[in-house]
């Protein structure tokens, strides 16, 4: 059975994370304690809420330089793609620095609102052991209101009023800027590909 630890710092949405693991047969261990962390076979960091409050709950909880040095499969959701990035409009403050660039505020233009929230389609970039199985034009369900920015880094993006990386990924490191758990079949199928690396 592949194991999971999903980053408990309550700045989260940890149960629909869990229930989403675990309806593909994973075994998913909540957790905040640093050791566990460093040590899991694989990691995911889900996020919801500002990116200044998520910095000080990791910092809270020593967290920050483990993330950071984590050397196996690392999934970070939403809130948690955003952290990946060195700074952000929301606030002051350093982020995790995985990936080079600062997060803005979402600024679509026209009749649209922010935050981005529903469904929009992924429109993909290069191959990548997440994507397999994930077709351009399909659907992955979104809630933010902050944008990261577009680079090299970018694996799948999205269009709301201008571009949304949906998906980027340095090394070892993997983010959806939506959320697969409640994505449907395309997050699941996102979820298992991130189970089948190897630890």
């Amino acid at each position: 059975m592949k194991t999971v630890a999903v980053v408990s710092y309550g700045a989260g949405n940890v149960a629909s994370v869990v229930f989403a693991l675990e309806r593909l047969g994973a075994r998913a261990r909540i957790t905040a304690d640093p050791s566990e962390v460093a040590s899991a076979e694989r990691l995911i960091l889900p996020g919801v809420g500002a990116a200044g409050y998520a910095m000080a709950r990791l910092r809270d909880l020593d967290l920050i330089e483990t993330l950071r040095r984590f050397p196996r499969p690392l999934l970070c959701v939403c809130l948690g793609q955003q952290l990946m990035f060195e700074t952000s409009a929301e606030g002051e403050g350093d982020l995790l620095g995985l990936i080079p660039g600062r997060v803005e505020r979402l600024a679509p233009g026209g009749d649209l609102p922010v935050p981005h929230m529903g469904w929009s389609r992924l429109q993909l970039g290069r191959d990548d052991p997440l994507l397999e199985g994930v077709r351009n034009s399909d659907w992955a369900y979104f809630v933010h209101g902050y944008v990261c920015p577009d680079g090299p880094a970018t694996l799948a993006r999205a269009e709301y009023g201008g571009v949304i990386p949906a998906m980027v990924r340095r090394d070892n490191r993997w983010g959806c800027q939506f959320h697969p758990e409640r994505s449907a079949a395309t997050g699941a199928r996102i979820l298992a590909n991130f189970l089948d690396l190897p630890a």
